[in-house]
């Protein structure tokens, strides 16, 4: 059997499980998560998690796995990855590997680099900085201090922009020199690429009905009970849309159609970012879609075959 892999992406709602579960059937696979929300064990509403039904039918991986009182990097991801990966093999099954989180997808595909680990008080100056000047006026000061970062990472992307500064300040070595040194852990596996490039028209379509369908499945009370965990707003699980917009109702800020007003408009804009990151870094991976599933199921399995 070859060391075959599939990477199935494409921006959020936009059918993915759905293909990758007709796909699992077909090809004897089994899934495996590529999106930095669902490792998250405290939100399976609100992170659209596979459904229970799924899970029985075809063995999906690293779901819900981590408590978001935890830090999972993309290097923790892919050492899971790889385990993963191994243990499908091992017993003839497929691995296909499911999200919409483009990093994830580029440690398998260009590696990851091994950048020294930074330590604490390096890290706290750089949040202490960022906090101090705003993400504009410390934009300005990254790109002064690393100017290989301009135009390859957005100002408004906090973590990356403090990343960025942290490596150059700890290292003295752009993170983007990092990277140019890096190898993929799968450059002996056979890897096939499906990116669903679904028409936005149709993909507002599908973010409309996604957010309707988390309220009634009670993403509130998730939201509630995430509350009481009392995590620290700087760990990534906060940046889980509806996380902030709910707790502006809960507080009684907003209204409830407000709410999903707010959770609509930036999910469409995650999408939006999703696209634009398979633009600049998924230009070689077979763009498919078709509103028939049948059709695009088709068309898949030609691509992996």
């Amino acid at each position: 059997m070859s060391k075959k892999i599939i990477l199935l992406a494409g921006p959020t709602a936009s059918g993915k499980s759905k293909l990758a579960m007709n796909l699992a059937k077909k090809l004897n696979g089994e899934i495996i998560n590529a999106d930095s929300m669902q490792i998250f064990k405290e939100f399976k509403v609100l992170s659209s998690r596979p459904n229970l039904s799924d899970t029985k039918k075809i063995k999906h991986h690293l779901y819900g796995i981590i408590s978001a009182k935890k830090l999972f990097s993309a290097g923790d991801w892919l050492k899971e990855v790889r385990k993963k990966v191994d243990y499908c093999l091992k017993r003839k099954k497929v691995p296909i590997i499911v999200g919409g989180t483009g990093l994830y997808f580029n440690t398998i595909t260009k590696g990851i680099s091994k950048i020294p680990d930074i330590d604490f008080k390096t890290r706290n100056k750089v949040r202490n900085l960022y906090k101090k000047l705003g993400y504009k006026k410390f934009y300005s000061l990254l790109i002064k201090f690393d100017p290989k970062t301009k135009d390859r990472i957005l100002a408004t992307d906090s973590q990356r922009v403090q990343r960025a500064y942290e490596v150059k300040l700890k290292t003295k070595k752009s993170l983007f020199d990092w990277f140019a040194n890096t190898k993929s852990d799968f450059l002996n596996f056979e890897i096939k690429k499906i990116f669903i490039d679904i028409p936005r028209e149709k993909l507002l379509k599908k973010i409309s009905a996604r957010t309707d369908l988390i309220f009634k499945k009670k993403c509130v009370n998730e939201v509630r009970k995430f509350n009481k965990l009392k995590i620290k707003k700087s760990l990534s699980v906060n940046k889980l849309i509806g996380v902030a917009e709910i707790n502006d109702f809960l507080n009684g800020s907003i209204s409830l159609e407000k709410c999903k007003e707010l959770i609509n408009i930036k999910t469409r804009q995650y999408a939006k970012r999703q696209n634009t990151w398979a633009r600049g870094h998924m230009k070689n991976w077979n763009k498919l879609y078709s509103e028939n599933l049948s059709i695009l199921l088709k068309k898949s399995l030609k691509v992996v075959s």
